[in-house]
């Protein structure tokens, strides 16, 4: 069996940046096992699998080198730029997913807008002693979603510099961590927001940009910053940028990508 795949750089306009996907059509399901083999095999922090449903209407799977994902961010971003390459005649997509419900994706010149259902961060009673630790600095202000505990900092320059502990923050699966800080002062200020994701339980280290916490990191620092529209960058050694729109339940996030490979597996 042949099977077409792509690898994209989302959340950039630039190779070698943003946070990289492999991107493959399928015709039916192959069973999780070889779903998370060629994962596996390629290595980068999510595989995206889709299966057509109907004109412009996909299913959806992420696997990391690790598991199935319920919810990814530059997977998605990475689908919908090979699909509108593939078929230039669309201007919207829809996929279908286990756990987030349907999810659309609009072409909108450069950039492609994802609508995201809001997944807010709420305040906790008690706080894990590996994540304080495991971050080494203590923030500000600890939250939790349903993917993440979010660790909210002073300023930018503390968020760039942590060094965690992954063993400690690997204890605290299924929930992987962001660590969030104002943009002022960052890149001649002029993001909104910064970030940094680490889910060693789930797929690595740190991901390079991470698409679907901005769900989350959205509401809150629009909350903060009392804006509806806010700028985003997730400051790892790759980098991406992300544009952030509330609207009442729904989170669009925004970004751009670019192809850097497309060939066969051989199964």
């Amino acid at each position: 069996m042949q099977l077409a795949i792509y690898q994209v750089d989302a959340f950039t306009n630039q190779l070698f940046s943003g946070n990289a996907a492999a991107v493959v059509p399928l015709t039916q399901w192959l069973d999780d096992a070889k779903l998370l083999g060629i994962a596996q095999e390629n290595n980068l922090s999510e595989t995206a699998y889709l299966l057509e449903l109907g004109d412009g209407h996909y299913f959806i799977r992420w696997f990391s080198p690790i598991t199935e994902i319920d919810f990814c961010g530059h997977a998605t971003l990475a689908s919908a730029f090979v699909l509108f390459q593939l078929k230039p005649e669309l201007t919207e997509l829809r996929f279908s997913t286990k756990v987030v419900g349907d999810l659309t994706v609009t072409k909108q010149g450069d950039w492609l807008q994802m609508n995201f259902p809001k997944r807010p961060a709420q305040p906790v009673a008690e706080v894990p002693a590996a994540l304080l630790q495991g971050l080494g600095v203590a923030p500000l202000q600890i939250l939790r979603s349903e993917q993440a505990w979010f660790a909210v900092y002073q300023d930018a320059a503390t968020v760039a510099a942590l060094m965690p502990d992954m063993q400690l923050l690997k204890q605290l699966g299924p929930w992987d961590v962001v660590v969030t800080a104002p943009g002022t002062g960052f890149k001649e200020g002029q993001y909104d927001f910064v970030s940094r994701y680490f889910w060693p339980a789930n797929g690595g280290d740190e991901d390079p940009v991470t698409g679907s916490v901005h769900a989350g990191l959205a509401p809150y620092w629009a909350a903060q910053l009392g804006k509806t529209e806010l700028l985003a960058y997730q400051a790892s050694k790759r980098g991406g940028v992300l544009r952030c729109q509330l609207q009442q339940d729904r989170v669009l996030v925004s970004g751009q990508a670019v192809l850097y490979l497309q060939g066969q597996i051989q199964i």
